[in-house]
């Protein structure tokens, strides 16, 4: 079960030729997804203001834009640095590399029905992580369900992602085992991963590709001085102490504690 290709069993019902072609489709829609998505928010009008506004701060050189560049890519995409909660972004590095993994072994079992054995397990392992870390996140680390005491079976829009991701994930994982072919199963398992990636413009799918951007550009914007025309952490200038718009914080220290950090809002 954990060597052989289940796509290459399929293969006896339904043509490679139209697995590869809906492979295909998959991803033009995603790459559509994501562009109308940007568009519809403004999110790169967004990032174009930003770089005009910046022009008169300090200039950064193309050295250090590259060092930014790999800052980024290596705390803020690959270890997820923006969570401050530990179980959090241990849930979420095993769904994001689960999802690649298991993403990348598809395509490879797919397009190569002789593939060798170590994609068929890089495709189990992937899958299995993306399981643990969104089952995970979903019972046990929302904050809806951990913070406010909702009930996990409560659902939302925004919650379109996730649930087609594992459902997709599953599924596929439950086909597999069950030996695979096309019935019931298999056409449940398109079904939900066509929402996965055909639902990007309603779902978070397309936050993947905009949040490095993000980052990208919340370093740059340090870095030339322009912090997006926010004060400054420092209350040393007088000038910048009479920017902040509450009066009490203005000769308040910089460090005042935990505050709601100091334990887990945990009192429904």
């Amino acid at each position: 079960m954990f060597t052989s290709n289940p796509f290459a069993a399929l293969s006896a019902s339904i043509p490679p030729s139209v697995m590869q072609t809906y492979i295909v489709v998959m991803i033009i829609l995603v790459a559509a997804g994501t562009l109308f998505d940007v568009v519809h928010k403004g999110s790169a009008k967004f990032f174009f203001q930003n770089m005009r506004k910046a022009k008169g701060a300090r200039p950064v050189g193309g050295g250090e834009l590259v060092s930014i560049a790999v800052q980024t890519a290596v705390v803020d995409v690959l270890a997820s640095g923006e969570f401050c909660n530990t179980r959090r972004r241990i849930a979420h590095l095993l769904g994001m590399y689960g999802f690649v993994v298991y993403v990348v072994a598809t395509a490879v079992m797919v397009f190569n029905a002789s593939a060798s054995a170590l994609w068929t397990q890089l495709w189990w392992i992937g899958g299995l992580m993306v399981c643990v870390g969104g089952y995970w996140f979903w019972f046990f680390i929302r904050v809806d369900v951990a913070a406010e005491g909702n009930s996990p079976l409560r659902l939302m829009r925004a919650d379109l992602f996730i649930l087609s991701l594992l459902a997709s994930v599953t599924l596929g994982l439950v086909w597999a085992a069950t030996g695979g072919g096309a019935g019931v199963l298999f056409g449940l398992y398109i079904l939900a991963t066509t929402v996965l990636f055909a639902g990007v413009p309603w779902s978070k799918f397309a936050h993947m590709f905009f949040k490095p951007a993000a980052a990208f550009e919340k370093r740059v914007s340090k870095a030339n001085g322009s912090c997006a025309n926010l004060p400054t952490q420092t209350r040393d200038d007088p000038a910048q102490r009479e920017r902040h718009s509450m009066e009490l914080l203005r000769d308040a220290p910089m460090d005042m504690g935990l505050g709601i950090k100091r334990e887990a809002p945990r009192h429904y």
